[in-house]
């Protein structure tokens, strides 16, 4: 029998950014004492500042820099996973930025997949909080990843990305997975149900919602 769960909405503040509620089906993955289940993928603080995701992921391509890491952190009221670099960012400057965002209040920092297992290693040693490594194919070196001190795996492999997180569960039934859910319920259960703890999803741009809103009132203009 499905629980009933009463729903309070507020006038002001009743717009928000909804993720799918399918993802509630995700078994989720506990952190300090969060279970975390849906886990927005954005930089802006407009939409995390109004949104029901359980967590953040503020992942951007561009240089990781310390003023965006605070100005998320500021805003949202959910745990923030950062991205710390991987590509062009990497070494000595991904760590100092992995141990500043610790410092400022992140739940994980989020690695990219270039980089190097000797930084994640390294990584390791200097902070307490997950490193998170991100995963695009089912090529990757999960294993090297893992034993370098990643301990949740960010899968973000497009339209493969079910088979990647089914491959890797097989291989490693116990490492919590995020991954990357699709834009359809269908392709949310079908990720989960390959074994993902918790799925990322994308939001609308804020200019889409701002469409939305302006039409609404050209429409009640006319009346």
């Amino acid at each position: 029998m499905e629980k009933f769960v009463p729903e309070i909405k507020l006038k002001l503040r009743d717009r928000i950014v909804d993720v799918p509620r399918v993802i509630s089906k995700a078994g989720g993955i506990r952190i300090l004492g969060k279970r975390i289940k849906s886990i927005l993928f954005s930089t802006d603080v407009a939409i995390i500042k109004n949104t029901n995701a359980d967590a953040i992921i503020a992942v951007y391509p561009f240089t990781p820099q310390l003023s965006i890491t605070q100005a998320i952190l500021e805003v949202a009221t959910v745990p923030v996973f950062c991205g710390v670099g991987g590509g062009l960012t990497t070494g000595q400057r991904s760590i100092g930025i992995a141990l500043q965002a610790e410092l400022m209040g992140a739940y994980g920092v989020v690695v990219n997949g270039p980089m190097e297992k000797e930084v994640i290693a390294e990584m390791n040693e200097k902070i307490d909080i997950p490193i998170i490594s991100t995963i695009v194919s089912e090529y990757d070196d999960y294993l090297g990843k893992l034993e370098a001190g990643a301990r949740i795996f960010n899968v973000s492999g497009g339209a493969n990305t079910a088979n990647i997180v089914e491959q890797i569960r097989k291989k490693f039934p116990d490492v919590p997975i995020i991954a990357t859910g699709g834009p359809t319920e269908e392709s949310i259960e079908k990720t989960i149900a390959a074994g993902a703890n918790a799925i990322t999803y994308t939001p609308p741009s804020t200019a889409d919602l701002f469409t939305e809103v302006m039409q609404r009132y050209r429409d009640n203009v006319k009346k």
